[in-house]
């Protein structure tokens, strides 16, 4: 990303006309190779999108010079329904709080979802061919007479339209007494951890009837309890690593090595609180709603409600840079407060080489940071630019001195139109943006000087 790149270009946009509380999109993920991106939604859905291959444009003779492929939509599925607890008298909600691939290790896909209270391991596969000239059945698989049987035939495989099949593999389900807020799959691709407010378990993706417990934050006395944790992930190389956030803006950074109860952390990262500006909310926009592994696991990316931050594994006396999303909004957290707008929970992303970070705004803002130069952007996903190929354009919120044309102030921000959930293509500049019931797919480079 230099100064002289171009800004951001719509690949693809999947708009809805009207929306319904079920089809707001609640994660954005793509798989390791790129070519597959799935959504859920609140209505407890999961949509898989597929890149088209050059080939099968070329096919098509729609191939434009310098297109990297558009997403379209490979399959859809129920992954949840509405559930009730009867114990606690709980109605159990069938909305999709995250999604994880696993890495691919034959022709299928494997994906894990997750809602408040139970995960799925799913399978993909496509199925282009079917079996015909069974000897016991017919054409419509009925049982034929054995009397009517006067030879016997080897059943052939023969072409037909492509299917893309999913079916459910796994349930893991009553490990949790309070709901999932993340899952992450280990580097050694057999186990994965899931989070609650205030446990951590630890999975093996063949057993399904029971899991470890690694980390139980949970006091003897509720009264006690001071924080809660907010998300969690495998380190990307060392299956023995992970950290955690909580509520109070740290990080744990456990090895299971040590202990198989990770209540002890191997180190905090916790940032020294300046005691003449706190204030009534200093603690809910200081808690972590987002953390992530740098690909090279040296850094972790965090996000609290003003913020993004970047620390250093190797140094835990405070994060190594401090990026401002929304500074602007400081002076209008007493509304934020009654509008409940203060407790969301902003994500945040790396791209492939760790150079640049991106998070999510208001107004349909959201914001990339250049680590070398510190230079930062804004960008809207709006409709009016959703064409294929357009380009977008920069915004700016206005918070004093010289107004420029196209200039946003702080009072007429829409707080209703808000990026919480995105994902960046593990290899390419390409990113996903969920905005409300909409998914963005924009792709080529951004230019971040200063706007």
């Amino acid at each position: 990303m230099g100064e002289d790149a171009e800004s951001p270009k719509i690949n693809h946009t999947f708009l809805r006309d009207y929306v319904t509380e079920a089809d707001v999109i609640s994660t954005v993920e793509f798989n390791q190779t790129g070519d597959l991106l799935a959504t859920g939604d609140k209505g407890g859905r999961v949509v898989i999108f597929q890149r088209e291959t050059e080939s099968k444009r070329e096919s098509e003779e729609v191939l434009e010079t310098g297109d990297s492929g558009e997403y379209n939509v490979y399959s859809t599925f129920q992954s949840h329904e509405p559930d009730f607890d009867y114990l606690k008298s709980l109605e159990i909600e069938e909305k999709i709080n995250k999604i994880k691939w696993l890495s691919q290790q034959n022709a299928a896909h494997f994906l894990l979802s997750t809602n408040d209270k139970t995960i799925k391991l799913w399978k993909v596969s496509e199925r282009d061919k079917r079996p015909e000239g069974y000897n016991l059945k017919d054409e419509e698989g009925r049982l034929k007479d054995i009397s009517t049987i006067t030879s016997l035939q080897v059943p052939v495989l023969t072409p037909t339209d492509l299917m893309v099949e999913v079916r459910p593999r796994r349930v893991f389900s009553n490990g949790h007494t309070y709901h999932v807020n993340s899952i992450s799959v280990n580097s050694d691709g057999e186990t994965y951890l899931s989070a609650d407010d205030l446990r951590i378990n630890m999975w093996h993706l063949g057993i399904t009837d029971r899991s470890f417990n690694i980390v139980d934050i949970k006091p003897t006395n509720m009264e006690d309890l001071t924080e809660v944790i907010t998300a969690a992930e495998f380190h990307p190389q060392h299956c023995h690593m992970f950290v955690y956030s909580s509520s109070k803006g740290t990080l744990r950074l456990c090895d299971m090595r040590s202990s198989a109860l990770c209540d002890k952390h191997t180190k905090l990262f916790e940032e020294p609180e300046d005691p003449g500006s706190r204030s009534f909310f200093s603690e809910i926009i200081s808690s972590v709603s987002d953390v992530k592994f740098s690909h090279n696991g040296r850094y972790l990316l965090t996000r609290d409600y003003l913020t993004a931050k970047v620390w250093d594994l190797n140094m835990d006396k405070g994060p190594v840079e401090t990026y401002q999303v929304h500074e602007y909004l400081r002076s209008k957290l007493c509304s934020l407060y009654e509008n409940d707008c203060i407790f969301d929970k902003f994500e945040c992303v790396w791209n492939s080489s760790d150079s640049v970070i991106m998070t999510g705004a208001y107004n349909s803002f959201f914001q990339m940071f250049d680590r070398e130069t510190g230079r930062g952007v804004t960008l809207e996903a709006w409709r009016e630019s959703s064409k294929p190929r357009a380009v977008l354009r920069t915004r700016r919120v206005y918070t004093g001195g010289k107004r420029r044309r196209g200039d946003v102030g702080v009072d007429s921000l829409d707080f209703s139109k808000k990026i919480l959930h995105m994902a960046w293509h593990p290899s390419e500049n390409i990113i996903a943006i969920a905005a409300t019931n909409n998914l963005y797919i924009f792709q080529d480079r951004v230019n971040l000087e200063t706007q």
